[in-house]
């Protein structure tokens, strides 16, 4: 086993984003299917233990950032053991999650006392009707708690991601632009995608869909590492050992994203929801 993961193109991969679970308490408009989504029995979930263990793994290898993500990470019971067996783990520089905000305020403080460091926070509008609209029944004053929350507990810099169309000069986007100023926050906008064309921009005030310089696999919630968000390649951490299945997936990564299936490789993902990081 190398001491780095490195792909073909010479990118050296320091960055794991984690899914925690596929389900999200939210049905946001860009996100969930019109049909639904079937979920994964819990016994496919990864075990805290097995994520410790994938993570030590990655950190050997040259990993120093990690982000939980989901479906919505904070339904993900115990989440504070967790992110307490993560942030113990030597090399881990970085301990992060991409929260839709919803639970947040219960869970700021106990979350940083484990030792998570910053937190992304999803909001397209600031307008609570839109909000309700775009989430399929969503409650913007949880997330603005969550916010607030998030703030007295020191998870900084809180960094807002907001999905456009189009966009940042889109009103919304605009609105959500304002609010961040107003409160001390960074504010990240992600272009709508089309993950079956492949079809992405780069972040705006992110780095996400910089292909050149992108550094991350990601982990799904039942245990298959990917080597873009856009691969249909997986690789899996309980049939290949945690080393084996991040290091073929670094191999695979491709030179941008762009759907890669190959046949008898192609695996469900657990819950990724975005490019930015």
């Amino acid at each position: 086993m190398s001491d780095r993961l490195i792909d073909r193109f010479g990118r050296a991969i320091t960055y794991l984003r984690i899914s925690l679970t596929d389900r999200c308490n939210l049905r946001c408009w860009y996100c969930a299917p019109a049909e639904g989504l079937k979920p994964l029995a819990r016994g496919a979930l990864l075990s805290f233990e097995e994520i410790a263990e994938v993570t030590k793994t990655a950190a050997a290898l040259g990993v120093r950032k990690i982000r939980l993500t989901g479906g919505e990470p904070l339904l993900r019971r115990g989440i504070e053991t967790l992110t307490r067996m993560l942030a113990s783990i030597p090399g881990i520089a970085e301990l992060a999650m991409t929260t839709n905000g919803v639970l947040l305020a219960d869970h700021a403080q106990s979350l940083a006392d484990a030792g998570l460091q910053r937190v992304n926070i999803s909001l397209d509008t600031t307008d609570p009707e839109h909000y309700r609209e775009l989430t399929g029944g969503g409650d913007i004053r949880r997330v603005l708690a969550g916010i607030k929350a998030a703030q007295a507990a020191r998870l900084s810099p809180i960094k807002i991601n907001c999905v456009v169309s189009e966009s940042s000069c889109e009103s919304d986007a605009r609105d959500v632009a304002s609010f961040a100023r107003r409160n001390g926050l960074e504010v990240r906008f992600i272009r709508r995608m089309n993950l079956a064309a492949g079809a992405f921009s780069v972040v705006e005030g992110g780095s996400g869909g910089d292909c050149k310089r992108c550094n991350r696999l990601r982990l799904s919630s039942d245990g298959i590492v990917r080597p873009c968000l856009f691969s249909d390649l997986g690789f899996s951490v309980r049939e290949l050992g945690a080393a084996r299945a991040l290091e073929q997936a670094a191999r695979e990564k491709p030179e941008a994203g762009k759907p890669c299936a190959r046949d008898g490789l192609a695996q469900r993902a657990g819950g990724i929801r975005g490019i930015g990081g």
